[in-house]
């Protein structure tokens, strides 16, 4: 977070800049514990998702992975 409270968004190394599949991610801290916040940065005032933070690097290796395509992760 940034000072002010915002979530400072991060795009993904691996989104284009033509469009395509991109990404953003957040580190956040809430509730006293920490979180990642995930969006599609083509609709950033979509919802989000938010995963525990212990859950991110296995998130990231089951889709770099082939384990989640496409809506089945939704």
């Amino acid at each position: 977070m940034t000072p002010n409270g915002s979530v400072r968004w991060i795009k993904s190394s691996y989104s284009s800049q033509e469009g395509g599949n991109c990404l953003e991610w957040a580190p956040t801290y809430a509730q006293g514990h920490s979180t990642v916040a995930i969006r599609d940065s083509k609709n950033p005032h979509a919802p989000s998702l938010t995963l525990e933070a212990s859950a991110w690097s296995p998130f990231v290796y089951a889709i770099k992975n082939g384990g989640l395509s496409g809506t089945e992760a939704l």
